[in-house]
């Protein structure tokens, strides 16, 4: 399937083009940008990332992990102190919490690392040097029968240059 990839000087006709593009059904959208723009962002319309599964279940198991360490040790090797019960949860608490942020936040690490894409991998062939200096890059997944059509729609919304790259 070939890729048509675009050239903008401003992010307002990005935003505009990629909207466009949602709206005709295009779902296989790439934008490049030298810098964060939030009109861009709202037009790809980003679903949530994978990430938080990842935090919520290190969260979770460190929490587990840490009450039930404390429970098995104090069942294990019983000390009565004052008449107070051998699993007194209240004290447990600390434990619980700071093994909860700990794999949370290792969990987290790890699901950057899967799902965010933050190893090191090649450049998509769509990409320019020219995204990250001062212009702006639309790639457009496409049906070999759809290629005028939307070359035609981001040239519609100002793009300096439109080319085909196979993916």
């Amino acid at each position: 399937m070939p890729v048509l990839v675009s050239i903008f000087d401003l992010p307002s006709d990005v935003a505009a083009a990629v909207t466009k593009l949602r709206a005709r059904g295009h779902d296989e959208i790439t934008t490049y940008s030298p810098a964060p723009f939030p009109e861009v962002e709202e037009a790809e319309n980003p679903k949530p990332s994978g990430v938080r599964a990842f935090t919520l279940v290190g969260g979770l198991t460190g929490l587990v992990l840490g009450f039930a360490l404390q429970i098995w040790m104090s069942l294990d090797w019983p000390i009565k102190i004052g008449g107070k019960a051998y699993a007194s949860i209240p004290a447990y608490v600390i434990i619980g919490f700071e093994l909860t942020i700990l794999l949370g936040g290792l969990a987290t690490l790890v699901g950057l690392l899967i799902v965010g894409g933050l190893a090191p991998k090649r450049l998509d062939k769509a990409y320019s040097k020219r995204f990250s200096a001062e212009e702006f890059g639309v790639a457009v997944q496409c049906a070999d029968r759809d290629v005028s059509e939307i070359e035609a729609l981001l040239r519609a919304h100002a793009a300096k240059e439109v080319n085909v790259v196979d993916a």
